[in-house]
């Protein structure tokens, strides 16, 4: 059965820190949900409110992603090794085998930087995955192929997080990105798309205007999607049990793992 996770901003940045990321653990475990991912930027209190996450997690068997708000590298292309440590530092009190980061300022004199990066990831023990985010620098086509391309090189592979719907707002085809990166792909953000005038918006996958499907066909079968569309209404338990459920019956239609 696909694993599914719920990236804990879907519930609104508001409603989330307002009520805490301990809370909606809970309510994801509720709704069926195999795990959450911890959003660094809606955290209230970090050192407090981690650690309670880990617990709610502990006991519920849920899968733990932690996601950094920060780029791996500084604007200037120098590794950004205090916002690396805040990060590994929150993977390990929340207890995640997962953080995910996007590449920020990485350019053409990076490279010399991937014997720290990889030192550090493994002295924390945590798996590091790379999104494409919404930025031109860090969240199109090909500055991700050279960054992928010379982290091979260095002999540092890293897997990545491909969100479906991000290509969208930094003007590139999803379809094309996933033929170039769906042999490192590590986890999925499952996420829709609608054209408002001015701007892209997120939805859920059923009344996205994109070629979901075949998106996710190219994906390795074995990996953990997210929902990361927003989750509203009266009973959120409800709303969110309806979108777990969905993401699974579209796992079971698209056929045996790869």
């Amino acid at each position: 059965m696909q694993q599914v996770l719920i990236s804990l901003g879907a519930f609104g940045a508001a409603e989330v820190r307002r009520h805490g990321q301990q809370w909606f653990s809970q309510l994801a475990h509720e709704a069926g949900a195999d795990g959450v991912e911890v959003r660094g930027e809606l955290l209230r209190d970090a050192s407090s409110e981690l650690p309670a996450i880990a617990r709610v997690a502990r006991e519920r068997s849920l899968a733990l992603v932690y996601s950094s708000p920060e780029g791996v590298w500084q604007a200037d292309g120098k590794l950004d090794t205090a916002a690396l440590d805040r990060a590994l530092d929150a993977a390990r009190q929340l207890g995640a085998p997962r953080l995910k980061m996007s590449i920020g300022g990485f350019g053409r004199d990076s490279a010399g930087s991937f014997a720290a990066l990889a030192q550090a990831v493994r002295a924390a023990g945590v798996e590091l995955v790379i999104e494409n985010d919404q930025t031109v620098a860090a969240g199109t086509i090909a500055p991700l192929q050279t960054f992928f391309t010379q982290a091979n090189a260095a002999g540092v592979r890293l897997g990545m997080t491909f969100d479906m719907g991000n290509w969208h707002w930094t003007g590139e085809c999803p379809l094309e990105a996933a033929h170039s990166f769906a042999d490192r792909v590590a986890y999925v953000h499952c996420k829709g798309v609608q054209r408002q005038p001015h701007r892209w918006v997120a939805v859920p996958l059923a009344d996205s205007a994109a070629p979901w499907r075949t998106i996710l066909r190219a994906m390795p079968r074995s990996v953990p999607w997210a929902i990361e569309y927003p989750l509203q209404g009266d009973d959120l338990v409800a709303v969110t049990r309806e979108q777990v459920r969905s993401l699974r019956e579209i796992a079971a239609t698209l056929g045996a793992a790869k």
